[in-house]
């Protein structure tokens, strides 16, 4: 069972008592991500992650800040998504009035010193490169941009080299103060940890927080239109191919069907992709498929890394076992066994008390309603094969589909256009 207080601020405090284990997590979930920046701002959300580690008024330093929780047996790190920022940390129980002390006045009073903003602007810099000489997050972009073109869901979440080189302290504190609010924010805590104690000690310290208006985004477009291809050449050893769908939102009554339609697919080594891409044909050492929930949107991802004069085979095969999900009924053992596999993973999961804390604190924040763990599998058992062929259908269309390639193919890439006929 979870407790919810709400402070006079519309600060959630969000707390699950989990009285066998002796550690307790704790995360601030706010709700912004990079798909509230427009042009200009692009990778102000990610950029103050990283500046709230820099130093505060009463924790001068990053190394102030880290010995406070990691000096003591702790752990705590911070990400940036599309639609929330998250700053958490895991310790003993008895460190957690500390080390609310701590996020907290990361959270509020950071100090962004200009001198600390130019270093960490070099630091995002080589973060975007490192990623950029990755293929695998290259074509991750790359699809991204095919499914919402110019648009700040198809952007990095870390912005480009150039929209960080303007980003300057004025913008940065402006962003902060208009999206850092506490009627936006969800305190979220799993562990030993009594409620109260969390309320009161919020109350006392967060409880001045000023509130402020809600902040909107600009909607996921909805008029996309299919296939479209990119593919980008880079001399690699692998072709690295990423395909996406227009897949459902968080809202979606049918968000569970396509979750198990997606074990079956790619998930896991049981799974139809790695089990004939992988296992039988031997085309791949890494191949999976993934589904991504938004407030207004999602997406169904494929991803393969292939000997480049393989590609066209290992798209032909990825494509089959798509056609067939369209086409046929899934047997309803395999249904079960994917029932079986969600159930398990879920059990596995939330026996750690941050997952716990996150599973309760995220459904907060982004809604559409907080359900237990039993209510969500009630979700899952309800599925039928026939569900998962709607779902397949409605999803797995070309004017849906997206694919971004990324290796040695120069520009005599037509070879792979029959391959591509989906």
């Amino acid at each position: 069972m979870y407790e919810l207080t709400t402070l006079e601020n519309d600060l959630r405090i969000l707390t699950v008592t989990m009285p066998h284990v002796h550690s307790a997590s704790l995360g601030f979930f706010v709700g912004v991500g990079s798909r509230y920046e427009d042009d200009a701002l692009a990778g102000a959300s990610h950029f103050i992650e990283h500046m709230l580690f820099k130093g505060t008024a009463s924790r001068p330093t990053a190394l102030e800040i880290a010995e406070a929780i990691e000096g003591k047996g702790g752990i705590f790190n911070a990400s940036t998504g599309l639609e929330a920022t998250l700053y958490w940390a895991k310790v003993a129980a008895h460190h957690l009035p500390e080390t609310m002390d701590v996020l907290s006045d990361m959270l509020l009073r950071a100090k962004f010193e200009p001198e600390e903003i130019e270093k960490e602007r070099a630091v995002i810099h080589e973060e975007i490169n490192y990623t950029l000489d990755a293929p695998e997050g290259m074509v991750q972009i790359a699809v991204n941009n095919l499914q919402w073109p110019n648009h700040p869901l198809g952007r990095d979440v870390a912005g480009t080299r150039d929209s960080v080189a303007g980003l300057e302290r004025p913008a940065l504190l402006a962003y902060l103060e208009d999206h850092y609010r506490p009627s936006r924010t969800v305190l979220g805590i799993a562990g030993g940890v009594e409620h109260e104690a969390v309320v009161n000690w919020a109350q006392e310290h967060l409880g001045d927080w000023e509130p402020g208006p809600a902040f909107s985004f600009e909607p996921a477009p909805s008029n996309h239109s299919g296939p479209n291809v990119h593919i980008d050449n880079k001399d690699t050893e692998q072709a690295h191919i990423c395909l996406s769908f227009d897949g459902l939102s968080r809202c979606h009554p049918d968000r569970h069907k396509l979750r198990l339609l997606n074990v079956m697919l790619g998930e896991g080594m049981r799974s139809r992709l790695f089990q004939q891409v992988r296992e039988r044909l031997g085309l791949a050492y890494s191949v999976d498929s993934f589904v991504s929930t938004l407030l207004d949107t999602g997406t169904v991802g494929i991803y393969a890394g292939v000997a480049p004069h393989r590609a066209e085979q290992a798209i032909e095969a990825i494509f089959e076992e798509l056609e067939q999900m369209r086409q046929d009924l899934v047997p309803a053992d395999e249904l079960q066994k994917a029932l079986d596999f969600v159930r398990g993973r879920l059990t596995l999961s939330l026996e750690d008390s941050f997952t716990t804390a996150a599973w309760f604190a995220r459904q907060e924040l982004l809604g559409p309603d907080v359900l237990y763990p039993d209510q969500v599998l009630a979700h899952f058992e309800a599925v039928q094969p026939s569900d998962v062929l709607e779902v397949a259908q409605t999803v797995f269309r070309p004017e849906r589909l997206n694919v971004a390639i990324v290796g040695p193919f120069g520009d005599g890439h037509q070879r792979l256009d029959q391959a591509l006929d989906f």
